[in-house]
């Protein structure tokens, strides 16, 4: 992509900052957030991301060893700048209900539970802090997220993420409620009611998202929550279909859950769509690996967490997770593992994703117990492969090729992939069988790492696993392995109509576009530019080099 960086500072040297702050969580901060990155990046001023603890799995390599939140590595995009740990000092990724990794300026640092972690509280403070007061340092203005509410009254006094940073900041507050569930006037007034006075202070208008209707029915209401909260409603954002932007957590995956499948629909074809499912394991993570599938019109996805669900679909996704052993005995406790393998023995398509890829293979050893206890276990034995678990974490940017193989892989032979790779351990075909899996890509080498080959494919091609995020962001593997799932005359019956061949981030691109057009026509963003006090709007900066895509 190519960023749209402001080449000389709009307002000296004294960085200002926003906040978005929302009543409850989905509501649409990070969105909004986003979208302003890319108004105030359009309008020519160097502008940054930042949210100092986020609680996802999530997450996106920003260089060699470091991750950070899906999120803030979207906001980056929508600023035009690449993503850096500034930008989310501190990840939570879930490993339980009360346990997680915490990744401290991009890098694996404890495994704590909620108490353990509130007490390294001034430890988190000084690098959540130091990493903001470092984005001001280099950038115009820094666009802050908050996280759940600041109404969580008894996470007050170990709040590093709320109304502790827009203090430590000065920040004015935007506070986002989502109108969609209903409530939104409650949601605005209850919020408020909870604050302390200082904080009050701090909020400087509020924005109602996620609306479809008629404005002029909801008029009397927002001048009613205005006259009860004392602040101004600064605009009301439209409910936005078919955005498709990365999501911060696994929430809005429930609206993609349903029962049955083709198998039961009497067209016999779900409606002329190729039917995916992909398993819903309590630890899902990265999912956003098929935001790509998404933008093709002849495709059906859906999330499912029992065999009842899985039905015959067209293929099958074993996606990430941060928790494989623990979400391998959850697919075996639902039947899914079962289903899984005897639909692959008729010839379904299976594909694994990082712990998916790993669940798929014969062995899983854990003999370091990061993942808990130490055992080994087995796995689905589709593929010929055996993952060692170890403390050592794999974490970057990749470039891969397609080594060809058997089936539709004869026509990706070359393709590139551009993706990354975030996990614990190694897997490894071995040749266990007599009838060994054929490695999937080749990594290129770069950044000082030697060239390997990566992934694993059955003999007849119809079971693939790998390592890498991002496989379907690109066209051309999308495509051909899209193409292999259609049974013949699907395409001359309306099924999987040509592609544009479109990659994942052109979509963005041009979601973030009309993500920020949306806010420009329902806030005045003059009125914002003075409440922040940045002063009048810049015109358009000038590009800048090319940048790396989430």
């Amino acid at each position: 992509m190519t960023p749209r960086v402001g080449t000389t500072s709009k307002v000296g040297t004294t960085s200002k900052v926003v906040m978005v702050q929302g009543t409850a969580s989905s509501v649409g901060k990070s969105l909004v957030s986003a979208a302003l990155c890319r108004v105030f990046s359009r309008r020519g001023y160097r502008v940054a991301p930042y949210k100092s603890q986020n609680m996802s799995n999530n997450a996106f390599a920003v260089g060699e060893g470091l991750e950070i939140g899906r999120a803030q590595a979207l906001q980056a995009l929508a600023a035009g700048i690449p993503p850096s740990v500034d930008m989310n000092p501190i990840l939570l990724k879930p490993e339980t209900d009360s346990r997680s990794q915490v990744v401290v300026l991009g890098k694996a640092w404890k495994n704590l539970g909620a108490r353990e972690y509130y007490a390294e509280r001034d430890f988190l403070w000084k690098s959540a802090t130091g990493a903001l007061d470092r984005l001001r340092a280099e950038y115009d203005l820094v666009v802050i997220e908050g996280a759940g509410s600041p109404a969580e009254i008894n996470l007050r006094e170990s709040d590093i993420v709320n109304m502790s940073i827009a203090r430590y900041a000065a920040s004015p507050v935007i506070l986002v409620g989502d109108i969609d569930p209903g409530g939104v006037f409650a949601q605005f007034a209850g919020t408020l009611a909870l604050l302390l006075p200082e904080e009050r202070d701090l909020v400087r208008g509020l924005v109602v998202n996620k609306f479809r209707g008629d404005l002029s029915l909801l008029e009397p209401g927002l001048r009613m929550i205005e006259g009860i909260t004392g602040q101004p409603v600064l605009g009301v954002l439209p409910y936005l279909q078919g955005l498709e932007l990365a999501q911060e957590d696994a929430q809005p995956l429930e609206s993609t859950r349903h029962p049955g499948s083709h198998a039961f629909d009497p067209t016999g074809r779900g409606g002329g769509l190729l039917d995916i499912a992909v398993i819903h394991y309590p630890r899902i993570s990265n999912f956003d690996d098929f935001d790509a599938l998404r933008l093709e019109p002849g495709v059906r996805l859906r999330f499912v967490r029992d065999s009842q669900e899985l039905g015959q679909p067209d293929a099958i996704i074993l996606p990430g997770t941060k928790a494989t052993l623990a979400d391998l005995d959850w697919l075996r406790a639902r039947g899914l593992d079962d289903g899984i393998r005897w639909l692959s023995r008729l010839g379904t398509p299976v594909l694994g994703i990082c712990g998916g890829y790993q669940m798929l293979g014969f062995e899983l050893s854990d003999e370091e117990g990061i993942e808990g206890p130490p055992r080994s276990v087995n796995g689905l034995g589709l593929l010929t492969a055996r993952t060692l678990f170890s403390g050592e974490k794999t974490v970057g940017q990749r470039h891969a090729a397609c080594l060809g193989g058997p089936g539709f892989l004869a026509s990706t032979a070359g393709a590139i992939i551009e993706g990354y790779e975030i996990h614990s351990g190694e897997t490894r075909i071995v040749d266990a069988t007599g009838r060994p899996s054929l490695p999937l890509f080749r990594i290129l080498p770069e950044n000082g790492h030697p060239a390997r080959d990566e992934g694993a494919a059955s003999p007849e091609g119809l079971v693939l696993g790998s390592c890498l995020h991002g496989l379907f962001d690109l066209p051309a593997f999308r495509c051909a392995w899209l193409a292999s799932l259609a049974p013949a005359g699907f395409v001359a019956q309306g099924g999987l109509p040509p592609t544009a061949g479109l990659s994942l981030g052109e979509a963005r691109e041009a979601a973030l576009d009309r993500l920020a057009d949306a806010v420009e026509t329902a806030i005045n963003i003059e009125t914002l530019l003075d409440i922040i006090g940045i002063g009048p709007s810049a015109g358009p900066a000038a590009p800048s080099s090319k940048k790396e895509s989430p």
